[in-house]
């Protein structure tokens, strides 16, 4: 299930308040500024700071190298 466009242009990180990137194929949203990663339920963005997961370097690397190929952008220009 895929989040609603106008939704991702307001999404933000719940921390740093920044833009976020949307892996539809992965359920989850990725703060690469704070290597958080943030899931989605049911179609629902679960942006609970306890709840996210701090992804490692390799991860984060993947991420970033997976947003930069498939053309991934930010939820928003910061």
């Amino acid at each position: 299930m895929s989040l609603d466009s106008r939704l991702l242009e307001i999404l933000a990180c719940p921390e740093d308040k920044g833009p976020l990137l949307y892996f539809e194929d992965e359920s989850s949203l990725y703060n690469p500024r704070l290597k958080r990663r943030y899931s989605i339920k049911d179609g629902i963005p679960v942006m609970l700071i306890d709840d996210a997961e701090t992804v490692d370097e390799a991860e984060a690397a993947r991420l970033v190298a997976k947003a930069d190929a498939d053309g991934i952008s930010p939820t928003f220009e910061a």
